[in-house]
């Protein structure tokens, strides 16, 4: 990682575990990523200065509508991401994180580059594993889940065949 990207991120980890931070990045940080990403032609995500991120594209569990939500993700070899429903610490789970488990099959675009996903839950039998892969790339991030109250939901996404091509 570059020197400067580490600088950047020992400044930025500690702020986000703040009170503040958590309470006005899920109200300025979607919008905020919206305009960067539309900028840049969907080429640059602010989060993806600081770690590996993606969009992804769902389908509404309720409203059937298709949505996108911008995230970090943890690579889990052979082309897999592991994706976290922190929330930023808040009490409810993820509104995606409901798309995904009632529509398992989703896309994900990093770097500009679009695939489709399966999406799987991680179990209880997997999650330290899974969050000691997520901690290794941003550590402390599992604070969000002892600090939220709540299990937070893990996804491994899973890339897939073009359905398209079907």
């Amino acid at each position: 990682m570059p020197t400067v990207q580490l600088l950047v991120r020992s400044v930025i980890a500690p702020l986000t575990r703040t009170r503040v931070f958590r309470a006005l990045a899920p109200v300025l940080l979607p919008p905020l990523e919206w305009v960067v990403a539309r900028v840049s032609g969907g080429r640059v995500q602010l989060s993806g200065l600081l770690v590996p991120s993606l969009v992804l594209h769902t389908i509404g569990a309720k409203s059937g509508a298709p949505r996108d939500t911008y995230l970090m993700y943890t690579a889990d070899g052979r082309g897999r991401a592991i994706v976290a429903g922190t929330t930023f610490a808040q009490e409810r789970h993820p509104g995606w994180t409901y798309n995904l488990l009632a529509h398992p099959d989703a896309s994900i675009t990093v770097r500009g580059r679009s695939m489709p996903v399966r999406a799987s839950l991680i179990g209880d039998g997997e999650r330290d594993e899974a969050w000691a892969r997520i901690e290794a790339q941003w550590p402390g991030y599992r604070g969000y889940e002892r600090d939220s109250g709540r299990v937070v939901r893990l996804f491994r996404l899973q890339p897939v065949a073009d359905r398209r091509s079907e």
